[in-house]
């Protein structure tokens, strides 16, 4: 069973109140009928008031009752490159077109190099064999982090995992790049790997921020000991709407002592979610990695758009696509987002939410 360990700066937490799911439990309470407590000789008076009330908001009764509605509003972060692999960060929002389920949106909310505050979850695989790459993911990770956190937007915040065959939340949210410093050089680990108990607990944790949200992750690749799989682990992330980085550091680089099926699965959450695998022969190699990431984070645009016409499936999952028109470009952006499915009741303008099982309403 994945757990959480905690320190004196992030409270512990038991894995099986996050990984069971969660339990309600109603109750009847009786109310008393208050004509039965009404003292003796006030139901003149309190009729008396009613009828003035109705009186005065006669006049109303005759305007036009106006009901606001609340429509849900879907947001998409992309970045977008061209055939060499640059980044473009210029576009306009008429150079931009979203599919929700096959069906084109129009592009409501449009931002260029968003500056929406960045919250980024950094998880570090510290298991058994990542032992020898470990000083050089750490040293790399506290370079990371301070190139990060010197960005413009004072509200950036990062939070420190670190997992083997169990995960540790070493840091909450923070901008205190010398504490975070502190806790990445304090970092060791043995045993197995529950690599999607942290993917799944960090972004159960994202889901309730603001913003924009990342996952980086350094591993290599390799899973052992984790209770949720692959699937749940990226519904998680598509859920809190987070990009996952995958930063993959593979020891061995001949296939026959590489974890494929493990990079395999890192990348297919990272373009489930619009981000990027990177994969590295070596340690030193980590630094050039997190420049990109942090080049990418910089560069992102917010689309948003409020679903309009789109036909519901049995799928509780909704396809996007983020098109280019110019054909020299690309976009990178999440695959889609969980909504209603053609089972439940109502029309579909009233069944599709942007996150209907989320702990938080945004």
């Amino acid at each position: 069973m994945c757990l959480w360990r905690g320190n004196s700066m992030a409270p512990r937490f038991g894995a099986p109140t996050r990984l069971l799911a969660e339990e309600q439990v109603g109750s009847k309470v009786g109310r008393r009928n208050p004509l039965r407590t009404r003292k003796p000789g006030r139901l003149p008076h309190a009729i008396a008031a009613t009828l003035v009330c109705c009186a005065l908001l006669a006049p109303l009764a005759a305007q036009d009752l106006v009901i606001p509605v609340k429509v849900n509003l879907v947001h998409v972060v992309a970045t977008v490159k061209n055939r060499a692999g640059q980044l473009v960060g210029s576009l306009h929002k008429e150079d931009f077109e979203i599919f929700d389920n096959g069906v084109r949106q129009e592009v409501a909310i449009f931002e260029r190099q968003t500056d929406q505050p960045l919250s980024v979850a950094l998880l570090v695989d510290v298991s058994g064999s990542t032992a020898q790459d470990l000083k050089f993911e750490t040293d790399s990770a506290v370079r990371f982090v301070r190139a990060l956190l010197s960005s413009r937007n004072s509200e950036d915040q990062v939070a420190l995992y670190a997992f083997d065959d169990i995960v540790t939340q070493v840091h909450n949210y923070t901008r205190n790049i010398a504490s975070l410093e502190a806790m990445l050089r304090q970092m060791h680990g043995s045993a197995g790997t529950s690599l999607y108990d942290a993917i799944w607990l960090a972004s159960r944790d994202l889901e309730l921020r603001e913003g924009r949200k990342a996952l980086v992750l350094v591993s290599d690749g390799g899973e052992t000991t984790s209770k949720i799989d692959s699937h749940r682990a990226l519904e998680a992330a598509q859920l809190a709407d987070a990009v996952i980085y995958p930063v993959i550091v593979m020891p061995i680089t001949n296939d026959a002592g590489r974890n494929i099926g493990g990079e395999h699965a890192l990348q297919f959450m990272a373009e489930g979610t619009g981000g990027r695998t990177f994969l590295l022969s070596e340690g030193p190699q980590l630094d050039r990695a997190f420049s990109s990431i942090i080049t990418e984070l910089r560069t992102e645009y917010l689309l948003g758009y409020y679903p309009h016409g789109v036909p519901l499936t049995k799928e509780r999952f909704h396809k996007l696509e983020v098109r280019l028109k110019s054909p020299e470009l690309r976009a990178s952006a999440r695959n889609g987002y969980y909504g209603e499915a053609e089972a439940n009741s109502g029309s579909p303008a009233d069944q599709i939410t942007l996150q209907p099982d989320s702990r938080k309403k945004r």
